[in-house]
């Protein structure tokens, strides 16, 4: 079967490798139907991501159909539509039992740590597939675990009906946490460098945008929360300068949340967080997030209203990886298609 996967940096390949085959109890065999390419997948094929490890087959957002199970599967029958929950956990850690898995000090992470879902079938346990509506197009349930990532940075956050939320970046996983926190009844502020993110955030449910590199964010979360600040704070832009300005501008009781992995050091006092109790929190994958999205999906409450702009066929998976990094201003998400 063919399989996307990167070899080393800038050099990937369609590569022929084996058809998995079901081997445990509890396997699912699952033809794959779309991936969606993400920000990760990029650093993978640059060589920057640290955590990968090469070669590599790529891909950790993934749809596809179940041809076969294995003799326990209980949940999942042939001709299931599947998403993918991409992470693989030892279940004894002290992360996992506090029941935050997606911290595993054993993580592996599909597409990352080990070969994933940019390939035509694959093999998971039952516990890593999650069944959702088959009447949905394959374009919209792909998007189940980015909206995952919007559902564990909400989580993380607290964020509740009522509260200011400001969002740092609206690009694709800017986009996800808008979608969730909307959902949740927060009114949302986002920021961005770019007009058009910036009206496609408008489109989504931002309630006010503000373009950063034009606009002084500080004065207008000032404005908008009436002197507060804004009671949460998601950065998804992840540089030092959003870090401290995330601290600056969250109000007393209020809650930064921190999806980021930039190495450099941020300036920020210890005052502001002591003298309004501020919670700062990082923000990983996801913990047991996939249930709630797939009920969104299923009930027509996440829909993607044109976050994928662009879909390329198996054999054309270099021309949508060199159109993402020459256009990045045309592509919100790009999705590899298979047939």
């Amino acid at each position: 079967m063919k399989a996307v996967q990167v070899r080393k940096a800038h050099e990937l390949i369609i590569n022929e490798i084996e058809k998995p085959q079901i081997v445990h109890t509890t396997d699912v065999l699952v033809k794959v139907k779309r991936v969606g390419i993400c920000g990760s997948d990029m650093h993978i094929y640059h060589g920057t991501n640290p955590l990968a490890t090469l070669p590599r087959v790529i891909g950790h957002e993934v749809a596809g159909e179940v041809e076969e199970v294995g003799q326990e599967v209980k949940g999942i029958k042939v001709g299931d539509h599947v998403v993918v929950e991409p992470i693989r956990y030892c279940g004894e850690c002290y992360s996992c039992r506090k029941g935050r898995p997606n911290v595993c000090e054993n993580l592996s992470v599909f597409g990352v740590h080990e070969d994933g879902g940019m390939r035509e079938w694959l093999v998971l346990p039952e516990k890593q597939l999650h069944v959702v509506d088959s009447s949905l197009p394959w374009e919209e349930i792909v998007l189940a675990e980015p909206y995952t990532i919007g559902a564990q940075a909400t989580w993380r956050g607290d964020v509740e009906e009522g509260d200011t939320v400001l969002i740092q970046g609206a690009g694709p996983i800017g986009i996800c946490v808008l979608k969730m926190a909307k959902l949740l009844g927060a009114t949302v502020m986002i920021t961005d460098l770019s007009e058009e993110r910036l009206t496609f955030a408008k489109e989504n449910g931002a309630d006010v945008t503000v373009n950063a590199g034009s606009e002084d964010v500080r004065k207008r979360v000032e404005e908008w929360t009436n002197g507060e600040g804004a009671n949460v704070v998601i950065d998804a832009v992840c540089l030092p300068m959003t870090f401290e300005l995330g601290i600056d501008v969250v109000s007393p009781a209020g809650r930064v949340v921190v999806l980021g992995f930039d190495e450099r050091k941020a300036a920020i006092s210890q005052l502001p967080i002591t003298k309004g109790e501020v919670t700062i929190v990082g923000s990983r994958l996801q913990t047991y997030q996939f249930p709630k999205v797939v009920k969104l999906l299923n009930e027509g409450k996440l829909r993607h209203n044109g976050l994928v702009t662009h879909t390329y066929k198996l054999e054309d998976v270099q021309k949508a990886f060199d159109f993402i990094e020459q256009h990045p201003e045309q592509v919100r998400k790009a999705l590899i298609e298979f047939e």
